[in-house]
């Protein structure tokens, strides 16, 4: 998907919820469990429910990676569902991948070939090798890490050098030159605030996943003031506060009417922001 598809969902949809697929089997409906995929019976109800009020879907790999070839399954049934009936939803495979370039050459293969995702969250720590070999596929994205909403993220993002300059901002500026506003969006969460104008001086035009709204505390107000751009630039994810919303047998339109919730306070946002 390129860069202008995705801002036309946006706003077409006047939403840029993305729904994380963090599916636990110790969380969902326990009736689900009596299906041969328990995983995927979850994934597709949440998917069927919440479509409308998203532009996107951010399965997690762990909560696949977990219970093995069976969980991989469910993983793949999961992509190709989307990708069979929601084609036009960004689908964010979050697998924080990174390695020597050899090894992300594989990675790469894996994702943007034989799941044929639309982009993989990737870390920066091994540098440019371990990044490029993700940005070599027309229409794929990589998701980079920069400023996460976790509270260790802390030790080290937020070290400085002897000229004043933050590691998060280090990364940000050195990423650059790798891709562009076209292949590369930026992971900031949303519990950093203000931070996020000091994200925007650096990297006015490119997207931003950003994680921590809702079940973490981030504001999505806040969000919108100091990160949205022209083009809206976010995707605000959403997992727990959503697909979990309820355990029962209503649980998929308890899930709608959050994801509901979350498209109509987002468009209020693009209307406060577009002026």
């Amino acid at each position: 998907m390129t860069k202008e598809q995705l801002i036309q969902q946006i706003f077409t949809k006047k939403s840029f919820l993305c729904v994380g697929l963090d599916t636990d089997l110790k969380k969902i409906p326990p009736h689900l469990l009596k299906e041969d995929d328990p995983i995927f019976a979850f994934n597709k109800a949440i998917i069927d429910a919440t479509a409308p009020y998203c532009v996107s879907y951010k399965p997690n790999l762990a909560f696949y990676e977990a219970f093995g070839v069976k969980g991989l399954a469910s993983f793949e049934k999961t992509i190709r569902y989307l990708k069979q009936n929601y084609p036009h939803h960004f689908i964010i495979a979050d697998a924080k991948r990174g390695d020597i370039g050899n090894t992300s050459k594989m990675y790469a293969r894996t994702f943007f070939e034989e799941y044929d995702v639309d982009s993989l969250t990737v870390a920066p720590y091994m540098g440019e090798d371990s990044v490029t070999p993700f940005l070599g596929y027309d229409g794929k994205w990589v998701v980079l890490l920069a400023l996460t909403s976790n509270k260790g993220s802390q030790d080290f993002q937020l070290m400085k050098d002897e000229n004043g300059e933050r590691l998060f901002e280090k990364v940000l500026k050195t990423s650059m030159q790798w891709g562009t506003a076209e292949n590369m969006m930026y992971v900031v969460g949303a519990t950093q605030g203000r931070m996020f104008e000091d994200i925007r001086r650096i990297a006015p035009r490119h997207f931003l996943l950003v994680p921590g709204v809702g079940a973490q505390g981030g504001s999505l107000a806040e969000v919108c003031q100091y990160g949205m751009t022209s083009d809206c630039g976010l995707l605000v994810n959403s997992s727990r506060g959503i697909i979990y919303a309820s355990c029962d047998e209503d649980f998929a339109s308890i899930a709608a009417e959050k994801a509901k919730e979350m498209q109509q306070e987002m468009e209020v946002e693009l209307k406060i922001r577009k002026g």
